[in-house]
């Protein structure tokens, strides 16, 4: 069994508030999983305003197509939440 895991590190120019950045985020988590078939949950920064840390895992049989996977959802943030800046990830995969 391999485990992928990517946290994300996201950049929300304009937030004002925590329920402004919360409005951000969570369409993101709420679509990732469904496009991509992976868990995903803000994991850190929760208290800052204009960044988040958010957290993607995926278990598979085949480590390039989990790499690959997590890769994808990383574009696939930086293409489709334009209000939202992806600043760095990392990926790990055991």
């Amino acid at each position: 069994m391999i485990i992928g895991a990517c946290a994300v590190r996201l950049h929300l120019p304009g937030a004002l508030s925590l329920k402004e950045k919360r409005g951000r985020i969570k369409p993101i988590l709420a679509r990732l999983p469904k496009e991509f078939n992976l868990a995903a949950a803000e994991i850190d920064l929760q208290d800052v305003w204009q960044t988040a840390e958010i957290g993607l895992v995926t278990v598979s049989n085949d480590a390039g197509l989990a790499q690959s996977l997590l890769e994808k959802s990383v574009r696939w943030i930086e293409h489709n939440a334009p209000d939202v800046e992806v600043e760095d990830y990392r990926i790990e995969i055991r």
